[in-house]
This record gives structure tokens, sequence and C-alpha cells, in this order.
């Protein structure tokens, strides 16, 4: 077979774009550049196959082509630029350093630039470059340094302690904690009057006060103040200082007035009489002037006004009595004002105790209700009586019971004295009975051991009591009167309620039986109005004007002249009128009446009510019968008006006439 008859074939990586084959001679070319570094070996399969069949005439061939390397790259800093710190003043370093003794203060940043060559260094090689930032830290090499030696300042006298009274600096030319620094005063400040502190913010020393300043005392201050480095580095031999002087001049002031003390503890006893000297408090004006002082209280702390002062020396005096059991203490508030100058004010405290004296009597510390069994027995506790006392003597309470002198020898109780301040009641004997007396009070007296001795009189309430054998109480009521005959307490109640309401019955029955026997007219011989017609006939109604003659009613004892009153005496007298004279058939009415009632306007002794008596009466023919009732007066034999005696001196004269009235009829 002729070799024009063959052609040769590649595949595999990299077979028709990074190699080719010559199809006539079965060279192999690279079509690009090839890299080591990106891929250092391919694998091909080159076969020998029939150019126009396209068969293959034998088995393909595997072979591997390797890059082989050649120094194309130079040498690369990864994670450049670097930076690095160094301790200035620093002498071993992984870079060294060239430059001894670099200060942070003067040049704190160097910039480093540094080459990588491979090959050794050799020619034809390749090289690499980076930049390294070194910074320097700062150490505490500076000492702090105050910007001046001399402060001067001038601070009112009146200056408020733990106020700032100026300030001082030292600059550290280091950062950070080598700049910080603490003040202190080292001398001049034996009274302890000033203070320094380092303000955090400005790295300032701020001078305050920590006692008040007094012109008048001292007037100039010479400090000296030292700055400190909070921080130091080892084997420095301490911490930098630095010191400066602190002149302060006191400025004068108008002070307010100072007390002598700034509280005051008074005592008074209680009961004092009033304007007694409780105390003196005492204030001076502390200025050079010298200003007189007053003194005043200030009322909201004594709303009661129970002291009083004097304006020019401070005296303080009772102004009401004081009880030490309302309120053992007293505070009040004093003023002291400058008389040159009123805004200056200053304040004092004043407590005043209240001592006790004997001013109350003992009494029992209760309402005592003691209980006494029927069935005890002789010389049986009562009860067990205590006393309290308002006062609070100093050497304590004791009190002294007894009984009173009349009840010395009574033969039904004695006291006991416990020794606590306390007495026991006994029973003397043991016939003790509910039906014979069911309470008994005994007076007991109680003396304190004060000075006066002051005592009362208290009494003991004693019930006496129906117990079991055990002696526990059951009954302390009445019940005992009525017990023996065999009737519980229901049938009791129950008969009493019948009792009570048979006793209403009868008085009811009485009430309404004199109101039905009441008279309802007076016998005219015992005319107490002096006014009033009995007649028995009865009229015949409207249509009826002959049945009953108007003219009776005209007064038949005033007819021929005048009547005076019975129950006054009259002022002045008057002629008897004349009485008015009419036939039983031609009365004027109107007339009568005009006459009548012009008698009585003028007339000062007549009565002061009308005596003109009004009747109706039924007409012919009416089914009504009658409406009068004056015809009853006839039938009142059996009334009874003893009575009205009973109903007190406003109803006797009315009594003594109906009872003369009764006694005429009987005769």
């Amino acid at each position: 077979m002729g070799s024009r008859h063959i052609k040769y074939v590649l595949a595999g990586e990299g077979a028709g774009t990074i190699f080719a084959i010559n199809e006539m001679t079965g060279d192999i070319h690279a079509m690009k550049r090839l890299d080591r570094e990106e891929k250092a070996e391919y694998t091909l399969t080159a076969q020998v196959i029939n150019a126009d069949t396209d068969e293959p005439l034998e088995p393909p061939s595997e072979f591997i082509i390797k890059v082989q390397d050649i120094n194309d790259n130079p040498p690369q800093f990864i994670e450049g630029p670097y930076r690095a710190s160094v301790p200035e003043m620093s002498t071993v370093a992984t870079i060294k350093i060239a430059l001894h003794g670099m200060d942070r203060e003067m040049r704190e940043e160097y910039l480093v630039v540094i080459q990588a060559k491979d090959m050794g260094g050799h020619m034809g090689g390749l090289s690499g470059t980076t930049t390294v930032t070194v910074t320097l830290t700062d150490i505490n090499d500076n000492p702090p340094k105050f910007s001046k030696s001399l402060y001067e300042f001038v601070i009112p006298e009146d200056l408020p302690i733990g106020k700032a009274g100026g300030k001082v600096k030292a600059n550290d030319r280091d950062i950070g904690e080598n700049a910080k620094s603490t003040y202190n005063i080292i001398e001049g400040d034996e009274r302890g009057m000033f203070e320094i502190a380092t303000d955090t913010q400005t790295q300032e020393g701020i001078l305050r006060l920590k006692k008040p300043l007094d012109f008048e005392t001292k007037r100039a201050y010479t400090l000296k103040v030292e700055a400190t480095n909070i921080r130091f580095e080892p084997n420095s031999g301490g911490p930098f200082k630095d010191t400066a002087t602190v002149k302060v001049a006191v400025e004068d002031s108008d002070e307010p007035p100072v007390f002598s003390k700034p509280m005051y503890v008074l005592e008074v006893n209680e009961n004092a009489p009033i304007n007694t000297v409780i105390g003196t408090v005492t204030a001076r004006d502390p200025d050079s002037t010298g200003s007189l002082v007053r003194y005043f209280i200030d009322r909201h702390t004594d709303l009661e006004r129970q002291f009083n002062i004097n304006v020019d020396d401070g005296k303080i005096t009772l102004a009401k009595p004081l009880d030490r059991e309302t309120d053992m203490w007293h505070n009040i508030t004093v003023t002291a004002t400058e008389v040159r100058n009123h805004s200056q004010i200053s304040r004092a405290i004043v407590a005043i105790r209240v001592m006790d004296i004997n001013d109350n009597a003992p009494e029992f510390a209760t309402e005592y209700e003691a209980f006494l069994c029927e069935n005890g027995k002789p010389g049986q506790v009562i009860q067990t009586v205590s006393a309290v006392d308002k006062d609070d003597p100093i050497q304590g309470h004791y009190f002294d019971y007894r009984l009173v002198p009349e009840m010395l020898n009574n033969p039904n109780f004695t006291i006991k004295n416990n020794q606590d301040n306390s007495i026991s009641v006994l029973a003397k004997h043991d016939t003790f009975r509910r039906q014979k007396q069911e309470m008994y009070f005994l007076p007991i007296i109680v003396t304190d051991n004060g000075n006066p001795p002051m005592s009362s009189t208290n009494t003991l309430t004693i019930r006496v009591c129906g117990c079991s054998k055990e002696g526990i109480v059951q009954s302390c009521n009445v019940e005992a009167y009525v017990l023996p005959i065999g009737l519980s307490m229901g049938a009791l109640i129950a008969i009493l309620a019948c009792i009570i309401l048979l006793l209403v019955i009868v008085v009811l029955f009485v009430t309404l039986r004199r109101h039905k026997n009441e008279p309802l007219i007076i016998k005219d011989d015992e005319d107490v109005r002096e006014n009033i017609i009995r007649y028995d006939d009865e009229g015949g109604g409207e249509e009826d004007t002959e049945a009953f003659d108007i003219a009776t009613l005209q007064n038949p004892d005033g007819i021929n002249g005048y009547l005076p009153r019975k129950d006054i005496k009259p002022d002045l007298q008057f002629m008897p009128r004349a009485g008015q004279h009419s036939g039983p058939n031609g009365v004027d009415v109107d007339e009568f009446i005009n006459v009548r009632l012009h008698e009585a306007d003028n007339d000062p002794t007549a009565p002061p009510y009308d005596s003109i008596q009004i009747y109706g009466y039924e007409g012919r023919g009416s089914i009504a019968g009658s409406l009068s009732s004056l015809e009853t007066a006839s039938s009142d034999s059996d009334q009874n008006y003893d009575y009205l005696r009973e109903w007190g001196p406003r109803f006797r004269r009315l009594g003594e006439l109906y009872s003369v009235g009764e006694s005429d009829r009987e005769t």
C-alpha cells in the first residue's frame, strides 16, 4: 500500500484546538502557547487510516505530551501591601531597623518597599515587589508638662462647697492611656480646704472647695499641684511627674449670719408657765463690718404658735402650755437676718424636748366588768385589775391600790396586791345570790409613785351570775327570779305580752268612751263665752219663715244693756248700749248684723272673735231629718266630766264649770 493512500488522525486532550497533526507526515504541532502553570501534560491518541475509506490500518497509539517549565513568572507577594507596627525605640525586629531611636512623636509612620527575585538573583531571573507600612506604636516616654509654672485664681468666699474655683492642665505628648495623668495637692493645704480632680474628657485638673472659705480668717493660699502619669514603662524608674504652683486669693463677700450651732436641743417641763425661757440661740455676722442680727421663728414649723423668740437676743420663750402626753418633741426653725441686708438669712433647727412631770393620775387599763359565780368559794379571784399612767417617770411606774375608806370593812370583797402593779379582787363569802342583788360596784383608789403622787378612783362592776359546777358562767340575767316556779323564759315572755295587750285594750276602751260622752254645749248659767243661745225648737227648712224667730240671735242678756266681760278688767268704761228691739214679724236682719258689727269694732272690751252663730235648716218634706245636735244636750244625764280635771291646769276651770252644771242638775 503506497503512502499516498494513508493519512494520520489525532484525538485526545487539545486535539484540533491546541495540537494539530500533519495528515501526510504525522508531525504534531502546537497551535497555541502552552503554560505549564495552567496544565503540565496532555494525553493524545494517534492512528493511521485509509485516506479513501477512512478505515483504520493499525490500532491507535496513545502518547503523553509534557510541557516543560521555563522562568516565565516573576515572584509575587500574595497579601501585599503590608502594614506592620513597631514600638518606638525598638532594636530587634524581623524587618530590621536601620535607624536607631525612632521617635513616634517625631515621625509615626514609615513606607518600606520590598523586592523578591527568583533564580537566586542570577541573570535572567524575574522579580516582584510589595510595600510595607511600618507604624510606630506609642510608649510612655514623655512626662506630663504644665503649660505654665504658676496659676493664679480669685475665689469668692461664698463659693459653695464642691464648686470649681479654677482649672490647671498638664500636657503630655504621648497618646491614649500613656497621656492620662492625675492631679494632687502636695503642699500648702494644711487645713484641707481644697481638692483637685481630673476631668476624664479634657484631662484638666479642677480645683474645688472642700470647706467654706472665710475672708476674715485667711485671705490667700499658695498650693503646689503635681501631675502624675497613670501608666509607666517597666524599668523606667516610676511614673513621670510635673509640678506647678497655684495661688488662690479669697475675695470678700457679704455672708449671711452664722449660728453658733447648726442644731440646738432644748428642754422644757410640761405645763411650764407662759413666757418661761426655754433656751437661747446665737448667731453673728462673719463679715468684717459686723452687722446686727435679728431672730425670727419660721411659723411654718410652728403653726400653733406655741413658742416666741426675742428678736434681739434670741431667747426662746413659751407662748402656750405644753403637754408631753400630746407631743413629746417640737422641732422649729429659727432664722437669723442681718439688719443691714435683709436678704442675708441663715437657718438653724431647734429641737425642744418636753420633759415629763407627774400630771396624770393612773387609771384602770380597761373598763373591767367582773363576773361572780353564785356557787363560788370564799377567796376566789374574781378579777385581776391593772392600771396605766400617761406619764413616763424615769424610775418607772409603781401603783398602789386600796379600797375607798367607806368600803374598807365591806363584807363582800377584798383586794390582794400581786406585786406586779396589779391586784386581784377576791370574794369574801359564797352566799351571793342574784335574787338578793344582781350587781355590785367596788370603788378602788389607784395612786402612782410620782412627785407629787396622783390618784384616781375607778369603779369595778361585778355581776352575779349562774355558773356550772366547773365554774363556767351560764347566765347573768334576771331569769333567776322566776326560774324556781318552773316556768320557762318563753312562757314568761308570752304572759308578759298578754298583760300588756290587755292594758292597751282597757286604755283604748276608756278613751273612746270619754270621747263619746263629751258634752257639745255648756249650760247658759255657766256661759264661758257669754254669747251661747240655748233653744229647743227646730227649724222647718228654707221654706219655713215662721217656725223660728230670728230675733233670738240677739243676746238676750244684752238686749236692755251692756254686758261687760268677766275674764278681763276693761281699761275704758263705756255707757251701756241701747239694744235693738224688733218684733217677731218685722226683723231687719241686715240692719241688725251691721249694727252689731259696728259695736264690736268700736268696743275695746269685746272678745277678739266673732260671736255670730250660723245654723242651717232643712225645708218641709226633707227625708234627712234634723241636722242639729243642740237638742242632745237634754239627754246627757249620764255624762261624767271628772276627767277634765286630769288634763292639767289649762282645763281646770272648764272641769269646774261642768262639775257645777252636773251638781245643779242633780239637785
